[in-house]
C-alpha cells in the first residue's frame, strides 16, 4: 500500500496560484501512475490530472492550460501547480494512484478555496 499526505492548499484570490504536494510512502511509487482528484461540496470526486510512471500527463478539460502535474520519484512526491485559479476550483484536493482501487482509503486531502 501507498500512504499519501496532501499539503499546500489554502485560500487564494481568483487568478492566483497554488502548488499542492503529495508525499507518498512505498517502494512502488515510481512505477505507478498517480492522480490528483478533487471533491467539491455536494459533488462527486473527480479526476483532475494524472501522470504516468513515464510522465505522460492527462488533464480534465476544465483545468487544461492552467494546471500542471509533475512528479519527483527521488522524493516520492507528486505536485499540482495550479495557476489562474477560479472559484469553481474550490474543493478538497486528494492524491492517489490512478486508477484508484475500490477499497482504497482516501486521506484528509487539502482544502483549496478560491474567492471571487
Amino acid at each position: 500500500q501507498v500512504q499519501l499526505v496532501e499539503s499546500g492548499g489554502g485560500l487564494v484570490q481568483a487568478g492566483g496560484s497554488l502548488t499542492l504536494s503529495c508525499a507518498a510512502s512505498g517502494s512502488i511509487f515510481s512505477i505507478i501512475a498517480m492522480g490528483w482528484y478533487r471533491q467539491a461540496p455536494e459533488k462527486q470526486r473527480e479526476l483532475v490530472a494524472r501522470i504516468s510512471s513515464g510522465r505522460s500527463t492527462f488533464y480534465t478539460d476544465s483545468v487544461k492550460g492552467r494546471f500542471t502535474i509533475s512528479r519527483d520519484n527521488a522524493k516520492n512526491t507528486v505536485y499540482l501547480q495550479m495557476n489562474s485559479l477560479k472559484p469553481e476550483d474550490t474543493a478538497v484536493y486528494y492524491c492517489n494512484r490512478w486508477p484508484p482501487w475500490g477499497n482504497d482509503n482516501w486521506g484528509q486531502g487539502t482544502q483549496v478555496t478560491v474567492s471571487s
